[in-house]
């Protein structure tokens, strides 16, 4: 992970949850985003291995990361200012998924002033083809035999324990789209998504969208309708910039928790 310290004080934080395989010289192109507005942006991304094996096996590995990126808001002395997750695909999501239990259940972390999260390209459900695109993208150099047996490895499991037997495995392990469409945070939500995103169906953002409105969250949600998987600022720099300056500017502007 890394961190770019802001230039002012009082001004948010932002985290940057990246997508599986994401490099950190692509998400720090985010970084730009909120660092030029004097925010102090904390970048990290988990191992892929943790998030299409850990998960699917129902091992909860990222839950230590996703606490030890609230312990460094104390680290940096910086957990009086207001929060804002940036949070990239299902990777992102997995754990995001984590750092809401945290900020609900562990004391320390209760008064963190979260103002609200944008989701790019996420959450999508149980989607086997999208995960074994995006599984094949990150092993893209990888040695062709080791691909091929990652993939199928990743395809049975994930067919066997989180499709087939998830009416009976969801109660020890339920999934990162179950937990988020009821997740109890009440903070702003905005969801970037596209009509053109093969890993992610724009239909399952829509539905977390119009969910979490349900409930009472102020949500905004955008289709790009014609970028790619994480390419929404690739394709539209400028109008991707400005919904998300906006969108933390009207977060810390009201109520953040």
């Amino acid at each position: 992970n890394s961190t770019e310290r802001g230039h002012a004080d009082g001004q948010p934080v932002v985290i940057l949850l990246g997508w599986a395989g994401c490099q950190d010289k692509y998400l720090a192109k985010y970084s730009a985003i909120y660092s030029q507005k004097g925010c102090t942006v904390i970048r990290y991304t988990a191992s892929w291995r943790m998030i299409f094996f850990s998960e699917t096996f129902g091992i909860r590995s990222l839950q230590t990361p996703a606490r030890r990126l609230l312990e460094l808001l104390f680290d940096y002395s910086v957990e009086n200012r207001p929060v804002l997750f940036h949070v990239f695909s299902n990777g992102g999501v997995m754990l995001y998924r984590y750092i809401i239990e945290a900020l609900h259940t562990h004391k320390p972390f209760k008064n963190l002033k979260v103002a609200g999260t944008i989701f790019d390209s996420a959450p999508g459900r149980r989607n086997l083809r999208g995960g074994l695109r995006a599984l094949a993208t990150v092993l893209v150099s990888t040695n062709v035999l080791l691909k091929y047996f990652l993939l199928f490895a990743f395809a049975t499991t994930a067919v066997v324990l989180r499709i087939l037997l998830y009416p009976l495995t969801r109660f020890i392990h339920e999934s990162h789209y179950d937990a988020l469409l009821k997740a109890p945070s009440r903070w702003p939500e905005l969801y970037l998504y596209s009509q053109a995103d093969a890993i992610i169906k724009a239909s399952e953002v829509k539905h977390m969208a119009d969910a979490r409105q349900q409930l009472g969250v102020s949500v905004k949600a955008v289709d790009f309708s014609d970028s790619a998987h994480v390419s929404h600022m690739r394709a539209y720099p400028t109008y991707y910039g400005n919904l998300c300056t906006t969108f933390l500017s009207d977060c810390v502007g009201g109520s953040p928790r």
